[in-house]
């Protein structure tokens, strides 16, 4: 049976977690030491440990000794957890000789309370800028040699996605009063939930997306969002979208985040077959890590997957605070369209919803339609198109076999009938696009911001 994918915890000698998303019948011992090569710098790594049932240290030092630590690991756990894709992190010890050093990081501090008598912020979070990827030629299939890609691209098949962790060296203080260290740059875009502009964090000289939200809440509230949205701080992966931070200033929120300067999907569909295809991969592989954590997304749809000219792909935008959705939910009157039946009806969910959202997004982004007839005025229309209505098909005329089979089996009515975590990764179309090449999104997304571009001037 092939294993799901799920969460390896790097313990370093400091015990600062570092986490790395696996597909565990995709990688190798070779690979592992070199992910941890780059976790712990300037040491000597031939093997690593891991607990057994009788917390006994394990030693691993071959692909054997690894594959019967993964078996080890599944065998602890219950058949629904499996299923459900909620596996807890399986920690790793490596066994090194020299301590890593710190390397090029930086950080972010805010004060919450202007107002008030000075008091320590909320937190400081820790942020190390990633490595820029630059665009293949060529495609990789299978496991690349280290040398070839990094083992940090995730966009390669069983590639890891290494996480870094927080540390607390001393920061840069943002003054909310008058925001003399945050110099908006430009509007990206907007909606009903708010709008995101280009920001320079002058003291960094760091560009970042900074997302305002107005809400009316009291204090309390404030603090439960702001809380909760330390959730975001565990979803360090080349796949989502950094987070630098989120405060509230007189009744508005702002939400920090890494600047993609392609922006959201949903301007660019209709997307080509093989293009999206590769999309694709990257996104599931930042649901998969979400899940890995226990964390649901909440919120997926076009704009709110985020792309740029290097061909990276990330998620943004989550609604991992509950607190903040209900606020935004009572702010803003509408529905969303991206849904499943179960939301809709107010039932229990889970991520079952995520991979109905999921297929939604992936049909809209082929087609450059949204599958359902939509009147904005008449919101209620549409969500009862979605629980009453058969639900829309892909046509095989324009679209594969395999692309067909994969929305479809998203957008099932009942959230048993949907695809599951482990029937995302190991679907066909998915396994045929997990290749590595990123130019082709590159080059494709390049291409169709110069043609927005010359419109846009024409028109």
């Amino acid at each position: 049976m092939n294993q799901p994918p799920f969460t390896i915890r790097i313990r370093t000698e400091q015990e600062q977690d570092m986490d790395w998303m696996v597909q565990p019948n995709a990688i190798t011992f070779h690979q592992a030491l070199e992910v941890i090569a780059q976790v712990l710098p300037q040491t000597s790594i031939t093997a690593f440990e891991y607990e057994d049932e009788d917390n006994e240290r394990i030693t691993v030092r071959s692909d054997e000794e690894m594959a019967a630590m993964f078996q080890a690991y599944f065998e602890t756990l219950s058949e629904d957890d499996v299923q459900c894709g909620l596996l807890p992190p399986l920690i790793i010890y490596p066994r090194v000789g020299k301590t890593p050093q710190n390397r090029n990081k930086f950080g972010l501090k805010i004060d919450t309370h202007p107002n008030s008598r000075p008091s320590k912020p909320v937190q400081t979070v820790r942020h190390i800028p990633r490595q820029n990827q630059k665009p293949k030629s060529d495609s990789v299939p299978g496991n690349p040699a280290p040398a070839q890609v990094p083992p940090n691209d995730p966009n390669v098949a069983g590639a890891p996605t290494i996480l870094v962790p927080q540390t607390h060296p001393p920061a840069t203080e943002f003054h909310l009063q008058n925001e003399p260290d945050l110099k908006i740059l430009q509007m990206l875009g907007g909606g009903s939930g708010g709008q995101v502009y280009k920001a320079l964090h002058q003291p960094t000289g760091t560009i970042m997306a900074v997302k305002i939200v107005k809400l009316e809440v009291d204090q309390k509230t404030q603090e439960q969002i702001l809380s909760e949205l330390d959730i975001l701080n565990k979803c360090q992966s080349p796949v989502i979208i950094g987070f630098y931070k989120a405060f509230f200033n007189e009744n508005r929120i702002y939400i920090c985040t890494e600047f993609m300067d392609g922006g959201a999907l949903d301007k660019y569909a209709p997307i080509p077959e093989p293009v999206l295809g590769r999309m694709a991969v990257n996104i599931i592989q930042g649901l998969c890590y979400m899940w890995s954590l226990k964390i649901l997304h909440r919120d997926i749809k076009p704009s709110n997957i985020l792309v740029n000219t290097q061909g990276q792909v990330k998620l943004c935008d989550f609604g991992v605070s509950t607190q903040l959705e209900r606020s935004i939910a009572k702010t803003f009157i509408g529905s969303n369209a991206y849904m499943a039946p179960e939301r809709i009806k107010g039932e229990d969910y889970g991520t079952p919803a995520e991979i109905w959202s999921l297929g939604i997004s992936l049909f809209e982004l082929a087609t450059g339609k949204f599958p359902y007839k939509h009147n904005p005025e008449k919101p209620m229309g549409l969500l009862s198109s979605i629980i009453n209505e058969e639900t829309p098909q892909l046509s095989d005329d324009h679209f594969s076999p395999d692309f067909v089979n994969l929305v479809a089996h998203c957008m099932q009515q009942m959230p048993e009938d949907r695809l599951t975590l482990e029937d995302l990764s190991i679907h066909p179309f998915i396994q045929r696009h997990n290749d590595g090449n990123i130019a082709v999104i590159a080059s494709w997304v390049h291409n169709r911001m110069e043609e927005l571009s010359s419109n846009k001037m024409a028109s």
